[in-house]
């Protein structure tokens, strides 16, 4: 509960701080994630997803920019131990109600062409979840495991050519997305690169 009245807080904060003009327009875009794995007999491996939902610009030339996504991620973990008849693997498919709010900045801005950063939290909340088992050996990772709240910290730079707009970022979780699960202690954290197109469909930006 803390956390969530922080981020309100420093929404309506920045919000204050750069109200002047609004806009919103809607987006989707390609993700990478690799969840980390602090045991060296553990792989884990980039995973493709996507990305879809609303943006919303709030101020000038300093901004806030809350969000709501809707995002499909996963991972692949494998055990490589030394027998290969007891390795495991499994798929982990996950899709998540992400809200970042970001605090923006505008480098250039003009009527044809703006340059910005943000950088802010995101809350993310786990709407759907799956595990597969790839080969015949069962993994220890369950959906019980995998925390159905995340925190992250989330950055990067945008590019607006009239009304579309252009998006590079990058965010680290802050806690663990997997708990322990079984005797195996992942201290799992999530990384996630994501490119995004999105379209004005309202307002000046």
């Amino acid at each position: 509960m803390k956390k969530i009245f922080f981020l309100i807080v420093f929404a309506f904060f920045a919000a204050e701080i750069s109200f002047g003009q609004f806009a919103l327009g809607v987006k989707v875009g390609y993700n990478a994630n690799k969840l980390s794995a602090n045991l060296d007999s553990i792989k884990s491996q980039f995973n493709s997803g996507f990305h879809v939902g609303i943006w919303t610009h709030l101020g000038k030339r300093i901004y806030v920019a809350p969000e709501l996504l809707y995002t499909l991620s996963g991972a692949l973990f494998n055990e490589e131990g030394k027998l290969s008849t007891n390795n495991w693997k499994q798929k982990i498919t996950v899709g998540t109600m992400d809200i970042p709010v970001l605090l923006g900045f505008k480098i250039i801005h003009s009527d044809v062409l703006t340059w910005r950063i943000e950088l802010g939290p995101q809350v993310s909340f786990i709407v759907n979840k799956k595990i597969k088992e790839i080969n015949s050996v069962v993994g220890p990772i369950t959906t019980a495991d995998i925390n159905t709240t995340n925190w992250y910290i989330e950055g990067g730079t945008g590019i607006d050519v009239l009304f579309l707009a252009f998006d590079i970022r990058y965010k680290y979780g802050l806690n663990k997305m997997i708990k322990d699960a079984q005797n195996w202690t992942f201290d799992s954290h999530n990384g996630m690169f994501l490119v995004s197109v999105g379209f004005k469909i309202f307002g000046e930006k």
